[in-house]
């Protein structure tokens, strides 16, 4: 019995068709898609697809992983070793958010089928690719073996005689900063003057009677 299975983004179809050699569980009505005999890989808004065999969906899940990760991490990630047929390679264009992708059919390995992607229709086929992993009743054998990545693909890091420079200048300004101030004469603190124009007025203490006699 032919086997399909389909996992849909808004601008990625991923679709899988194969057989099953493998007894399902009688809990899960679905059977386990574990021969794969055509994978196909359409976006919306191009006309060409991608198609081919197990070397082709193996091929196309290494790419686009490994390209994936180098563009989140802007570390760019070498390709795993890809089988001889149908090889996929994806590079990213220069100045502008789009992807080139070429495939190399085993029918036309002369001449590869090219096409353009967005990276919105780039990270759909990398959901698809997450789904049909995360699917363990689609060709349960198929695993993707991540590796990190060497230390000898990453930039260098920044020399600490370099990386200690800005914080040494800014230590400097502050006790050029403190230096100078330090021969900054503290102003004077002047008590304000009295008002001679003001008129003056006495007053009586309290409690105390007045000198004047009351009238008689």
């Amino acid at each position: 019995m032919n086997i399909q299975r389909q996992y849909n983004l808004p601008n990625c179809t991923l679709i899988l068709e194969g057989l099953s050699n493998i007894a399902s569980d009688s809990a899960d009505p679905r059977p386990i898609l574990s021969i794969l005999v055509n994978a196909e890989c359409r976006f919306m808004g191009i006309t060409e697809k991608l198609q081919g065999g197990s070397s082709f969906l193996e091929n196309l899940v290494k790419t686009v992983s490994e390209y994936a990760q180098g563009y989140l991490s802007g570390i760019p990630h070498p390709v795993q070793s890809q089988a001889e047929e149908d090889k996929i390679h994806i590079d990213k264009v220069p100045g502008q958010d789009i992807h080139h992708l070429s495939w190399y059919p085993s029918t036309q390995t002369d001449n590869p089928i090219e096409m353009t992607l967005t990276t919105v229709q780039l990270f759909d086929l990398v959901e698809a690719i997450d789904q049909f992993f995360a699917d363990s009743l689609t060709l349960p054998n198929l695993t993707l073996q991540l590796k990190p990545l060497s230390r000898r693909y990453r930039p260098p890091d920044e020399p600490l005689a370099q990386r200690a420079i800005p914080a040494t200048l800014g230590i400097a300004s502050l006790v050029v900063a403190a230096f100078a101030l330090f021969f900054i004469p503290s102003p004077e603190v002047k008590e304000p003057e009295p008002d001679l124009s003001a008129p003056t007025t006495e007053s009586t203490p309290y409690g105390n009677p007045s000198s004047e006699s009351p009238p008689q």
